[in-house]
């Protein structure tokens, strides 16, 4: 399986589109049904991705790209200007750059609300929505978020505060910022080798300029999204009528309870809990996500 992969990222074509005030990376693979993937964070990038998302290229066209300031998307961006809004008209500009009169937008972590964003504002342009261990879509659900990772694990939240106070962190270093994120998703993340593939993913594309660029763009997005008490995505969700699957892990870091809220918000979505799995489903249960993408996409 892993020479099929690492052929398969070998064939893979990549470059950058323009967009007003930026330059978006990209990578394109396979054949087949066109899939634009959303990657999470909203401060990292598609690396950590791959190469465990591509084993879907075999029967779709899989889009990635590196959000405005992240990844090698950073380029000159500066923070204060990503907004949902810019997020919104460069995943409308890969779209078009691509040629598709629509698409297969597949959302995993952040990346689910920001699909859910952009299917509010283009519902015409999205022909199925796929929310992978989505994040929550509402401020309400992102408190129930952080609730329940003090009651789930205690242990870890005192660790991380303490970490982030570390000036290592503060600073951007790179090493001591993948071992935060060793301690954020060890509990969502059973097997060990499958926290250091996670790990060492994301810490490959971490440098101290673009993880300093990355949190504050991070911090824009949060204050426009979860962090307003009046964000709530779920009322504008129920108007949709794109045929959806939600797809969550039993032990995700996102609480059932938040990806049910959203299942149940629109209207016809199919909603499944995939058991003994967390929140890197693709990595996690890999089988199990093909067959319910696959089913999906076929039968709606």
């Amino acid at each position: 399986m892993c020479a099929d992969l690492q052929s398969k990222q070998l064939a893979a074509r990549e470059g950058y589109l323009t967009v007003e005030n930026a330059e978006l990376y990209y990578r394109e693979i396979g054949q087949g049904q066109p899939v634009i993937i959303l990657h999470g964070g909203p401060d990292f990038d598609c690396n950590y991705l791959l190469p465990d998302m591509d084993r879907l290229a075999d029967s779709f066209r899989l889009i990635y790209y590196d959000q405005r300031g992240r990844g090698k998307s950073a380029g000159n961006v500066r923070p204060e200007d990503v907004s949902i809004a810019s997020e919104i008209e460069d995943l409308e500009s890969v779209r078009g750059y691509f040629k598709l009169e629509q698409a297969v937008v597949l959302g995993h972590s952040w990346g689910g609300l920001l699909a859910m964003e952009y299917a509010i504002r283009h519902p015409q342009r999205v022909s199925h929505l796929i929310l992978m261990n989505t994040a929550p879509a509402s401020h309400d659900d992102y408190l129930l978020l952080r609730q329940d990772r003090r009651k789930r694990a205690a242990a870890d939240v005192e660790e991380l505060k303490a970490r982030s106070s570390d000036i290592k962190y503060q600073a951007g270093d790179p090493d001591t910022v993948a071992e935060y994120y060793r301690i954020h998703f060890r509990a969502t993340l059973r097997r060990p080798e499958h926290l250091e593939r996670v790990i060492q993913s994301l810490r490959r594309s971490f440098t101290k300029e673009g993880i300093l660029k990355a949190r504050e763009i991070e911090e824009q997005l949060m204050n426009e999204t979860w962090l307003s008490s009046e964000y709530n995505l779920l009322p504008k969700l129920r108007r949709l009528s794109t045929p959806t699957l939600v797809i969550h892990g039993d032990y995700d870091i996102v609480p059932v309870e938040c990806a049910a809220h959203i299942a149940q918000a629109l209207p016809g979505a199919r909603f499944v809990v995939l058991r003994e799995c967390g929140h890197f489903s693709y990595l996690e249960c890999p089988d199990k996500v093909r067959k319910e993408i696959a089913d999906f996409l076929d039968n709606s």
